[in-house]
């Protein structure tokens, strides 16, 4: 399945925050979470009013991600646009709190 070239980077990380990182601070609701494999950044997805996942990337370039609530365990590889294999599933640290 995984044809990407961006799995090196696949890391064990702690998650940033128990929920958005970014939308926590500025008080917005999110749809989903999705976890940076690089660094650990919890942020929204792109189906949030504020992608702060994407542009975690845009910023950074860490290219793998986790579906991370609840823990999904699947990955994806924003610069191949597909799916890949994660090598495990990080943790939850608490209760994720829910919007929307």
């Amino acid at each position: 399945m995984n044809s990407c070239q961006h799995t090196d980077g696949i890391l064990d990380v702690v998650p940033s925050a128990r929920g958005c990182e970014e939308c926590l601070r500025i008080g917005s609701a999110w749809v989903h979470l999705r976890l940076c494999r690089t660094c650990g950044h919890v942020g929204c997805c792109d189906s949030s009013p504020h992608k702060h996942a994407r542009a975690h990337f845009e910023a950074t370039g860490h290219a793998i991600i986790e579906g991370y609530d609840p823990p999904e365990g699947w990955g994806w590889c924003y610069i191949d646009r597909q799916e890949v294999d994660l090598p495990n599933q990080t943790p939850q640290r608490g209760p994720i709190p829910r919007f929307v």
